[in-house]
């Protein structure tokens, strides 16, 4: 059984990939979040992106006692309670203002506040926040942008989340300010809606040896 995570820093150790998962419907979520496993990837963040994430989270949380379910796109600090309350492990946002913060450290779960800027990611070392969503990945720099960062922040850490494939993700991986990277490719439409878990397990196979 994967121990849960009691920090950010332990949340980024917990595998090179952290699935982000969109979820329509709450009975696939469980199904889901057991082909991750499977394939050596625990941590699985739920977006709040659907009327069922909640829901969702919920499923999971009670369910696949074995993975280690987060709520993502977390946009407000109510938000940042109820996904605590349905039983979140861990929190992720795509960005981050003070109040969001200060909401999402008032749960005591591990969090990655997002960043895309140098200023950001100051502010967050400001209040003591250390591991960081950078996000969206591509659109704001990429790699090189976060390898830029490593010499003048050496002490932020972070989880590039947008638009990263299996192919650019070990580009990321090799940088000494990466704890892992965030990835959608492992949950494609084509094969959640059909219910074909053996090909998620294995793209999460695939991924877990990155």
């Amino acid at each position: 059984m994967t121990t849960t995570p009691r920090s950010g820093a332990e949340l980024l150790d917990l595998a090179p990939v952290m699935p982000v998962v969109v979820v329509d419907d709450p009975e696939t979520a469980v199904p889901l979040s057991r082909a991750l496993v499977a394939g050596g990837l625990p941590g699985v963040e739920i977006t709040l992106r659907t009327p069922d994430a909640m829901a969702a989270i919920e499923r999971v949380a009670a369910e696949v006692p074995e993975a280690v379910v987060g709520a993502g796109t977390v946009t407000t600090p109510e938000q940042a309670g109820a996904a605590a309350r349905a039983g979140a492990e861990f929190l992720v946002s795509p960005g981050c203002s003070p109040r969001l913060s200060a909401a999402m450290a008032d749960t005591g779960l591990p969090f990655l506040p997002g960043v895309s800027t140098v200023s950001e990611a100051m502010a967050l070392l400001e209040q003591g926040v250390h591991e960081m969503k950078f996000f969206p990945a591509e659109p704001a720099g990429g790699a090189a942008f976060l390898k830029a960062l490593s010499s003048p922040l050496p002490q932020a850490r972070f989880c590039p989340t947008g638009g990263i494939t299996v192919d650019s993700a070990p580009t990321y991986l090799a940088l000494p300010n990466v704890g892992c990277v965030g990835g959608s490719w492992l949950t494609p439409a084509s094969l959640v809606e059909a219910g074909r878990w053996d090909e998620v397990t294995e793209l999460a196979r695939e991924a877990a040896r990155l």
